[in-house]
């Protein structure tokens, strides 16, 4: 699997990083199965895994631990913090309190001395962005940590970050892990131009969006079952108009893959991988056989052709469904925020 280098870190990433959400009660509850995954990827490969706390309560960190000894090394890690994990305050967040109580946490789950990136899983905007700046660096300084990273960032925040590690003499972000799909293309707009601007490496999220780029979503078929969408309800929810367009889009694409003899899960990791400011895309597989059908995706090139029919079914810059952008700035859920 050719190497691409992350951002301007100089560090060599494989195109395909495996993401490790479904490992746990999220997915997978069988930690030996979820091994086996693991080690089928890094045998294919891949070198690249990413993880966060909060997937289920810290067991997919743990069984990422189990997989990578004697082979931790090899790989380059990633994992996130930000996420509530547990009752009672100060137990999330972005702030110097959390984040060097919860590296702690996340070193001895997965059973490293270091973690290669660490990344804020979302922003908070009760905590000033220098302060989670000069924790990170510290961090850096301190060889727990290789690099800081973003996640779901919106552009002006991660210029500000950019902004502040120059005037403060911070480390800087030296990634960003937006959602980006077929079907979530909202970040064509500004965040990969940004990220690409300042030499950020981009790791897209749900590059399948979710499952509903599996192909398993068509019309005139039930949807398939998902835990997913239980806990997401409003990006599943057919009810919904947003998500019936999903589904006209997911129909659409899959006869386009059909016509060009390809897989749609071939075709959207091709998609997102082909996006000049992309480093590598996370898959999440739960399953052997997903991790299977996801392999080969690296070996497939889109012409222009193919793309200018994708650009009919989902304009670029577009997300079919608003919810899917992962991240909702408090002022649009709470009215008092925006009203003096």
């Amino acid at each position: 699997m050719e190497l691409r280098t992350l951002g301007r870190t100089g560090v060599e990433v494989s195109p395909l990083c495996l993401g490790a959400m479904m490992f746990g009660a999220w997915g997978t509850r069988d930690h030996d199965e979820s091994i086996r995954i693991i080690h089928r990827a890094l045998d294919s490969g891949i070198n690249f895994i990413d993880t966060a706390d909060v997937y289920s309560a810290g067991e997919s960190e743990e069984i990422v631990g189990k997989a990578l000894l004697g082979r931790r090394d090899e790989v380059v890690l990633a994992t996130k913090f930000h996420g509530s994990m547990g009752e009672g305050p100060n137990r999330g967040g972005n702030s110097r309190r959390w984040i060097l109580q919860e590296v702690d946490n996340s070193l001895r789950r997965m059973q490293t001395d270091w973690i290669d990136i660490y990344q804020v899983h979302r922003p908070d905007p009760s905590c000033d962005i220098d302060e989670t700046l000069g924790a990170l660096s510290d961090l850096v300084r301190a060889g727990k940590i290789r690099y800081l990273g973003s996640s779901t960032f919106p552009a002006h925040e991660i210029v500000e970050a950019q902004w502040v590690s120059e005037r403060r003499a911070r480390e800087r972000f030296a990634s960003e892990q937006p959602p980006y799909s077929l079907l979530v293309r909202g970040v064509e707009r500004d965040v990969l131009p940004t990220c690409a601007r300042y030499g950020i490496g981009v790791i897209p999220w749900s590059p399948l969006a979710g499952g509903w780029l599996t192909g398993r979503y068509r019309k005139g078929q039930e949807p398939p079952e998902s835990t997913r969408s239980d806990r997401l309800p409003w990006r599943y929810d057919m009810s919904r108009p947003e998500n019936v367009r999903k589904l006209a889009a997911a129909d659409e694409l899959a006869s386009i893959a059909e016509d060009a003899g390809l897989s749609l899960i071939h075709l959207a990791l091709a998609f997102v991988l082909r996006h000049p400011a992309v480093s590598a895309a996370i898959i999440g597989p739960r399953t052997m056989e997903h991790l299977e059908s996801q392999l080969g995706a690296t070996e497939v090139e889109l012409d222009d052709a193919l793309l200018d029919r994708i650009d009919a079914v989902v304009p670029p810059g577009t997300n079919l469904n608003p919810a899917d952008a992962g991240y909702t700035p408090p002022e649009l859920e709470r009215p008092a925020l925006r009203r003096r």
